[in-house]
């Protein structure tokens, strides 16, 4: 049985990726690991003085977690209700391998402007830190599955391991997948002939013929993001899948994730693979 893991802050959102999360749960099997964490301070859980009333913290937290939990779309799907009180975004990793989860599944309300500038959304930190896939549920739960999806790629060596997982994940979960490049102008601007050589090129390096190049939507348009979104429009998808390098830091800063801007500006649900370092990969 897969797991996925499903963060509750008890918003909406997290409502919306449970009832997500329900479908295929029922559908393929999946197995639900719904998560809480408490904002407890390190210095207030080890401080002897201040035990009960950490205890006591953990307990309403736990009442109120039960309760959220006891939904009718849960009946008939196992869920694990797990409470962490450490930070949420640095340390889900270790949770993921505790687990054995095989994908994380949140919502999210995205964040704009001077808030997306300084902090940025909760998805955004996920998807940075996260090394299995995250998908992202925006303003409605997708309780009835997936019908149409296109995935974003900038067909170069490092896409080819997520491209094989995503490739995995679709075919389990029997989602047909348009695959999308985007042609932007600047330096990395390419002809149309430049743009099917460099697309043959990474199905034959993937070794994987099930795509010809001519299957491949070509999209221009003045940024990736652009691209990305007015297609996804265009095409009446629901789901966007990407690929992310989950940069941190002074690094985020400088080259910035276009799945990260992705995830909070549109409005329909985006799963991340990331793209795992040179030494990581088989």
């Amino acid at each position: 049985m897969k797991r996925i893991l499903v963060p509750v802050d008890f918003s909406i959102q997290s409502e919306n990726a449970l009832k997500t999360a329900a479908y295929y749960g029922k559908t393929y099997n999946y197995e639900i690991v719904a998560v809480h964490m408490l904002e407890l301070s390190t210095a207030m859980v080890n401080n002897s003085n201040t035990t009960k009333e950490t205890v006591l913290y953990l307990k309403l937290a736990e009442k109120r977690f039960n309760e959220f939990l006891d939904q009718d779309f849960l009946k008939d799907v196992k869920v694990t209700p797990i409470l962490k009180h450490y930070k949420v975004f640095t340390e889900l990793n270790t949770l993921y391998k505790e687990e054995k989860i095989d994908l994380v599944m949140m919502g999210s309300k995205g964040a704009t402007g001077f808030k997306e500038f300084l902090i940025g959304s909760n998805a955004q930190k996920v998807i940075r830190h996260s090394n299995i896939p995250v998908l992202v549920i925006k303003d409605k739960a997708l309780d009835q599955g997936f019908k149409k999806a296109i995935f974003a790629c900038d067909f170069t060596e490092d896409s080819i391991g997520p491209y094989k997982r995503i490739k995995e994940f679709c075919d389990f979960i029997n989602l047909d997948v348009k695959m999308l490049y985007v042609n932007t102008p600047g330096k990395s601007f390419l002809s149309s002939q430049e743009m099917r050589t460099t697309v043959k090129g990474f199905f034959d390096q993937a070794k994987n013929n099930s795509h010809h190049i001519d299957d491949v939507c070509y999209v221009s348009d003045y940024s990736i993001e652009a691209g990305i979104t007015n297609y996804a429009k265009s095409y009446d998808a629901d789901i966007i899948i990407m690929t992310t390098h989950g940069r941190s830091g002074f690094s985020q800063i400088f080259d910035h994730s276009v799945t990260e801007d992705v995830v909070n500006h549109v409005n329909i649900p985006v799963i991340s693979f990331k793209i795992l370092p040179k030494s990581e990969r088989k």
